[in-house]
């Protein structure tokens, strides 16, 4: 695929788009929540909800991908998300509505990114790699970063805002996901006959010297982010800050990692990308240990804004380096393995964590999330990125 193409405005717009919504129906949805009663330790149920389906189906999906093209596959997770929209608009009133909602979030989410990702994917290796990957992640962190920014427009100084307004928002950003798919031009689908298909298993792509490591370090940093779209607005409440300032924290994280993502390819070409990934996890643990300090709020928005820029690294450069591992028409099959190592990890780490909320509320989460980052830098031992 060539660069321009690569650069049109579509894809761009679909990557924003898909993430806007995630990011505002979440964060909408754990006010729903806490409205509805349910105590911090469990509110890792919606983050496992978002995450299960999708771990289901993402290998399949991947496999769609490289036979049907990703285009179909990328109209089809925007209906879903249009779906998951109304499903949280007219039964978020219970727990249940909200679960399902959450997770057909989850489902279209998966079928959105992995197109992407596979469009993102053709070109030339190296840090040229990067740089395209760099800038797609970019694109997916500005829309991090709007769909948050809504909170606080409808929240206004409240503590715990009504969640449906946020709702409508993200149904009308999911219509507006749908009509952008029409004009995405992704790369032909192989539809190569299993003879000529490259030779071995989705699975098979785990003997890749180092690439278990390098997935599971990716799942733990991607659940880092999850988990702060969960456990920042219950920080906030717990402490009492209004929606409006939780809201400004989720954006001003998201830039940050946009600010990270858009600098990628220059600093792996400099510095080498082991180098700039131990770098992003040394800063993203240290400061999620700081954000669950008690801190003034301006202390609390520059710990956010280096948590963002560490947390931006760790995606584009997993990616980058998985696909020049694999071959050109297993690329979908890699970039769903990746992301349901990502989904496993969604599930897990909240469930590992879920008793340190009961204990020690949101503030014990991040910083349990924390020490699983730092830890992954044993996993990255030995394993060569560059």
């Amino acid at each position: 695929m060539r660069v321009r193409r690569l650069a049109t405005p579509a894809l761009l717009a679909h990557a924003v788009l898909i993430q806007a919504v995630a990011f505002l129906l979440r964060p909408a949805a754990v006010y729903q929540a806490i409205q509805l009663g349910v105590p911090a330790w469990a509110l890792g149920a919606l983050g496992a909800s978002f995450a299960l389906v999708p771990l289901l189906i993402a290998l399949p999906t991947g496999g769609l991908v490289d036979r049907v093209g990703a285009r179909a596959v990328m109209a089809v997770g925007s209906l879903v998300a249009v779906g998951a929209a109304a499903v949280l608009l007219l039964a978020g009133g219970s727990v249940a509505g909200l679960l399902v909602g959450i997770a057909l979030l989850g489902a279209g989410h998966v079928g959105c990114v992995v197109g992407q990702q596979t469009v993102v994917a053709g070109g030339s290796g190296g840090t040229r790699l990067d740089s395209r990957f760099g800038y797609y992640t970019f694109a997916a962190s500005l829309g991090q970063a709007i769909g948050p920014a809504f909170i606080p427009v409808f929240a206004g100084g409240s503590v715990r805002p009504d969640p449906a307004p946020l709702f409508l928002v993200g149904g009308v950003l999911a219509v507006l996901l749908l009509a952008v798919t029409a004009g995405i031009r992704g790369p032909a689908p192989h539809g190569r006959t299993p003879e000529e298909a490259s030779p071995g298993s989705t699975l098979g792509l785990l003997r890749v010297p180092g690439l278990a490591r390098a997935l599971l370090t990716s799942a733990t940093v991607v659940a880092a982010v999850d988990l702060t779209v969960v456990y920042l607005p219950a920080l906030g409440a717990e402490r009492g800050l209004p929606a409006g300032v939780v809201g400004a924290l989720l954006t001003v994280r998201a830039l940050a990692s946009m600010a990270s993502r858009l600098l990628l390819g220059a600093a792996t070409a400099r510095l080498g990308r082991t180098r700039v990934m131990v770098g992003g996890i040394v800063i993203s643990a240290l400061c999620l240990v700081l954000v669950a300090l008690p801190a003034p709020p301006v202390l609390l928005f520059v710990a956010v804004a280096a948590l963002g820029l560490g947390l931006g690294i760790g995606q584009p450069i997993t990616m980058s380096w998985l696909i020049e591992r694999t071959p050109a028409d297993r690329h979908g099959r890699a970039l769903a393995l990746r992301l349901a190592g990502n989904r496993l990890g969604l599930i897990a780490l909240p469930s590992l964590l879920g008793a340190l909320a009961a204990a020690a509320g949101a503030g014990g989460v991040l910083i349990g999330t924390g020490a699983a980052v730092g830890a992954t830098l044993l996993l990255l031992r030995g394993v060569r990125l560059d």
